[in-house]
C-alpha cells in the first residue's frame, strides 16, 4: 500500500480533570498518480489522463506533508491513483471504480479493494479511534485540490473549506480557519463548502458516522491547482501561509468542547 504514517502526536495543556488533549490527523486520498505493476496493462495508453486532476490531487500530497511536519501528526498519504481506485468513496459508490477498472472481473476488483482501498482507510480509522479512546479529541484535516475549470466553468475559488453544518466544531473551526486566511492571504478567496459539499460521499463523512462532534473534527482543504502549477516558489509560499492560518486558527479553539485545547 502506497501510504506513509507519521508517528508523532499534538498534545494539549489539561485545564483540569475534565481536559481533553487533541491529536491533528492527516490524510491525502489522492496524493499520486502511480498504478502498480500488476495493474498497468489496464492503463495502456492512459498516461495523458493519469497526468491530469482525473488522476491525483495536484499539489495534495505536499500540501499534506508540510501539515504533518508543521503539527508532529500521524499522515495517511496515498500515492496510488484515484483511477485504480478512489479512497474518497464508500463501497459500492459508482466512482469507487474508474472506466478502466470498473469493468474488470469482480475477484481483480476485490483484490485492488484489499490491497489499497481497505489497508488505508482501515489504519487512518484505528488511529482515530485509538486516540479518542484515549481520552483525545481528534482533528482531521484532509488534503485536496481541485481543477481550476470544470465542463467549461471557472471554479471561483483560490482555497475551499469543507465542514458539515450540522456540527458546531467544524462550524466553528472552518469560520476560524477562513478568518485567519483572509487576515494572511487577503489575495486568496476562500469558500466554505466550495467547490464541493462538505457532507458529500467521502472518508471524512464515513469517519462522521462513527465518531460524534464531541470527539471527531473533520475538515477537508481544497486547493486551487492553479497555485501548484503557478511555480514552485509561490506554491511553497501558499502552503506556508495555509499552515500558518490554521495553526492560528487552532490557538484560541472555541470550537471544540470546553475541555478541550491546543497547545
Amino acid at each position: 500500500m502506497a501510504a506513509t504514517t507519521q508517528s508523532h502526536q499534538a498534545h494539549a495543556s489539561r485545564t483540569g480533570p475534565a481536559s481533553r488533549t487533541i491529536m491533528v490527523v492527516i490524510t491525502c486520498e489522492h496524493g499520486g498518480n502511480r498504478i502498480p505493476g500488476p495493474y498497468r496493462h489496464l492503463f495502456q495508453n492512459a498516461q495523458q489522463v493519469l497526468n491530469t486532476h482525473r488522476g491525483y490531487d495536484i499539489g495534495a500530497a505536499a500540501l499534506a506533508r508540510d501539515l504533518a511536519a508543521a503539527f508532529a501528526a500521524p499522515l495517511f498519504l496515498s500515492t496510488v491513483s484515484r483511477l485504480l481506485i478512489d479512497l474518497n468513496r464508500s463501497v459500492g459508490h459508482p466512482r469507487l471504480y474508474s472506466e478502466f477498472t470498473r469493468n474488470t472481473g469482480a475477484d481483480l476488483r476485490r483484490k485492488i479493494l484489499q490491497h489499497y482501498y481497505a489497508p488505508y482507510r482501515t489504519n487512518a480509522e484505528t488511529c482515530i479511534r485509538q486516540a479518542i479512546e484515549r481520552g483525545q479529541h481528534v482533528i482531521h484535516v484532509s488534503s485536496h485540490s481541485f481543477t481550476p475549470e470544470l465542463d467549461g466553468e471557472v471554479r471561483n475559488a483560490d482555497i475551499g473549506l469543507l465542514y458539515d453544518p450540522k456540527r458546531s466544531t467544524e462550524v466553528n473551526l472552518g469560520r476560524r480557519y477562513r478568518a485567519a486566511l483572509q487576515v494572511q492571504a487577503p489575495a486568496c478567496k476562500t469558500r466554505m463548502n466550495y467547490p464541493y459539499t462538505g457532507i458529500s460521499d467521502g472518508f471524512i463523512s464515513y469517519l462522521r458516522r462513527h465518531f460524534s462532534g464531541d470527539v471527531y473534527t473533520g475538515i477537508e482543504i481544497e486547493m486551487n491547482q492553479k497555485h501548484v502549477t503557478a511555480g514552485s516558489r509561490h506554491w511553497r509560499q501558499l502552503r506556508k501561509v495555509v499552515i500558518e492560518a490554521l495553526q492560528e486558527s487552532f490557538r484560541s479553539i472555541p470550537a471544540m468542547p470546553p475541555e478541550s485545547r491546543l497547545e
